[in-house]
């Protein structure tokens, strides 16, 4: 079967793997399932294309599996019974519809034509067969696709049937690579530059693929396969004028920014994923720069926390701080090893499902060259709809922001220092500069009996200032911080401790 051969005479490892997959994913489906009970949605768009090529690949697998275990099944039998659903709207593209036909007559494909919206077409068709699943061609990053796995039964409100998405995982150049390695048909619309194709309504060529023609006044558009990144494939996706054919809905990434928190007290919550430093191997000095850090630009640190290279103690500690502090700071179990499970942790906590980035897995790309090209690329998954890539030239690969939580990538000061200044230096950086805090430190020989009580009257006195006491050592000093964001009352509150004593009892400590 041509697309079978193609793929596995392909040097692609990874359109290998992404092809294994999708194939295994049909042929589950196949066993499951009776073909009877099966359709395939098909809308001409070059995800549902690449999806049809799947199938009848997948098909021919099984019936060479089944029937000619032998291998010598003939290269002809290419047609699948599966019935295709086609949605015909008055607000399609015509290059759509007639795409839709002509790939039906090419591949015999029996289409059951809808006239109407999706899900009362659904509900009729169900009445009138006996299907049970339906293939589609979703894939991560569509707006209808968070919270849904390859086996997906369908939503509250629908009628009841099971979503098969075999291409949930493939990215934007995943379909291009399956196509162009394939040299299946696809729409002609691609070629003109549209690379997410809506109604007629709400899809434009995507501005990102334009190219400049001195010679001619016409605006001209490279092809879909050539948009750099995947991540922008919707970003032709735009409303000209109401439509009557569709409904239309308010989409978010979850990243939406309704502005910084600006309030006089900005609090922060650290977080230290390692085992290493439980079990008393390693020391975390990440946390206490960190500390200093946000104490310079006037953060109060609310809390800071050591935990389990464990996915559900992670998700606990993210869960209990994000709701509580303006951002939650998280450094360590990032990376390939069984142990980094920093990012599968927050994912959990916000109750989300981990999905391929393909922005991140290309940055990644330039970082460790081609060592995991053709297996998913663990370190490319992150939390799906909350993630935001923040990048900064001096960075190898941008710091990862999901929602109010900042993943750090450092393994040592050095590392966290340049990624702290990136961050301050970043256009629309998430840490707002508050007015700094003023500190003062007297240190005494007096004892904790001689002082405590004074110390207790004063915190009541001075409710704006925080008055901390310590000692490096039992028999040390007493070293008492006065730590507040107005400096005359911090001096205040420092002289008011020195006049209940005699003269000499504190001098300052630095």
């Amino acid at each position: 079967m041509e697309i079978d051969r193609a793929i596995k005479e392909s040097s692609d490892r990874r359109l290998q793997t992404k092809y294994n997959n999708a194939v295994y994913v049909i042929q589950r489906a196949f066993a499951l399932y009776e073909f009877e009970q099966l359709a395939f949605s098909f809308n001409g768009g070059k995800d549902s294309t690449v999806l049809l090529h799947l199938l009848r690949a997948g098909y021919y697998l099984h019936k060479e599996k089944t029937n000619y275990p032998n291998g010598n099944q003939p290269d002809c039998m290419l047609k699948c019974p599966i019935p295709t659903i086609y949605f015909e709207s008055p607000c399609a593209f015509p290059e759509i519809n007639s795409f839709t036909y002509e790939t039906a007559a090419a591949y015999g494909l029996q289409l059951e034509i809808m006239r109407s919206d999706f899900k009362s077409g659904l509900e009729s068709l169900l009445k009138e067969k006996s299907i049970k699943a339906i293939f589609l061609g979703t894939r991560i990053g569509d707006p209808n696709a968070v919270g849904q796995e390859r086996f997906s039964a369908s939503s509250t409100g629908w009628p009841p049937f099971m979503r098969v998405n075999p291409i949930l995982d493939w990215s934007y150049r995943d379909v291009w690579a399956f196509i162009l390695t394939c040299k299946v048909k696809y729409c002609s619309l691609y070629d003109q530059g549209y690379t997410s194709i809506g109604s007629i309504y709400d899809t434009v060529p995507n501005a990102l693929l334009s190219t400049a023609d001195s010679s001619s006044m016409k605006e001209n558009f490279k092809p879909a396969y050539m948009l750099s990144d995947g991540r922008l494939e919707r970003a032709g996706r735009a409303k000209k004028i109401p439509s009557k054919c569709e409904s239309t809905h308010v989409l978010s990434n979850g990243m939406n920014n309704t502005g910084a928190h600006r309030s006089s007290s900005m609090t922060a919550s650290i977080i230290a994923v390692g085992d290493e430093i439980l079990f008393g191997t390693a020391e975390d000095q990440i946390g206490a720069t960190l500390c200093k850090k946000l104490y310079a630009i006037g953060w109060q640190v609310a809390h800071m926390a050591v935990v389990q290279n464990d996915v559900d103690s992670v998700a606990e500690e993210v869960e209990h701080r994000k709701s509580r502090d303006s951002m939650v700071f998280l450094f360590g179990g990032l990376g390939l090893l069984h142990s980094d499970v920093s990012v599968a942790g927050v994912a959990k906590a916000f109750g989300v499902r981990l999905a391929p980035d393909e922005e991140f897995e290309e940055s990644l790309k330039h970082l460790i060259g081609d060592h995991c090209t053709g297996d998913r690329n663990e370190m490319a998954l992150l939390p799906e709809g909350i993630t935001e890539l923040l990048h900064h030239e001096t960075l190898p690969v941008p710091l990862i922001k999901c929602r109010n939580v900042i993943i750090f990538a450092a393994t040592n000061i050095c590392e966290l220092e340049m990624q702290w200044e990136c961050l301050l230096e970043l256009p629309s950086t998430p840490l707002v500069q508050m007015a700094p805090f003023i500190s003062k430190h007297l240190s005494t020989m007096l004892s904790d009996i001689e002082t405590a009580q004074v110390i207790s009257k004063l915190c009541i006195d001075f409710p704006d200032i925080y008055i901390g006491c310590h000692r490096k050592s039992r028999a040390g000093p007493l070293i008492l911080s006065f730590v507040g964001k107005n400096k005359i009352r911090v001096e205040l509150a420092a002289e008011e401790l020195s006049r209940r004593f005699h003269a000499g009892a504190f001098c300052e400590f630095s």
